[in-house]
């Protein structure tokens, strides 16, 4: 199962990222989010993770990731943009035939809130990741209901807006361990 740790800010986070076995890192560049990292910190955080972690670039639109998306290995936005790195991030259904590298489900647009799923996502083999609200609590039923490539988390791993070091460990071990 491919596990997805989004909205890092320090390399201290990649660091316990790579430590506890995530296979990827999401670095968000949309600048209303509020765990938004400045291009120039965000090209920094790509660099430092390079070679060690797969690494994402998160915005909405390709203008919010744009100056930074040649040194990530993946840009996840919610537009279909025809770009090689392509990861789409939608709460709908994909276009027919539009070519992406993963399909994000994301209801919640970024905002952690978790809720019902839609029976298409079953039809997405192998690209699935699931996202929004997902925590220790819900990620094992959320992979026996849909059976996806991977998940992705975010604000279940944060304690008052800041990742917290033991709940990205348990949110990992519950993946690891989920029958």
């Amino acid at each position: 199962m491919f596990v997805k740790v989004c909205g890092l800010r320090t390399v201290e986070q990649i660091d316990k990222a790579i430590e506890y076995g995530y296979d990827a890192i999401g670095v968000v560049t949309y600048h209303k989010s509020k765990r938004y990292s400045p291009p120039e910190e965000a090209a920094r955080l790509a660099a430092y993770a390079k070679g060690k972690i797969a690494t994402f670039v998160v915005g909405l639109h390709y203008s919010d990731v744009e100056t930074v998306a040649p040194v990530f290995d993946y840009v996840q936005i919610y537009e279909t943009r025809q770009i090689t790195n392509l990861v789409l991030a939608s709460k709908d259904m994909p276009p027919e035939g539009f070519d992406y590298r993963y399909f994000v489900y994301d209801a919640s647009v970024g905002s952690g809130v978790f809720g019902p799923f839609p029976d298409w996502l079953k039809g997405i083999s192998g690209k699935l990741i699931v996202a929004g609200g997902l925590n220790k609590e819900n990620v094992c039923s959320v992979i026996r209901e849909l059976r996806p490539f991977g998940v992705d988390v975010s604000s279940g791993v944060e304690k008052d807006g800041v990742k917290d070091f033991r709940l990205m460990q348990e949110f990992i071990e519950a993946v690891r361990n989920c029958r």
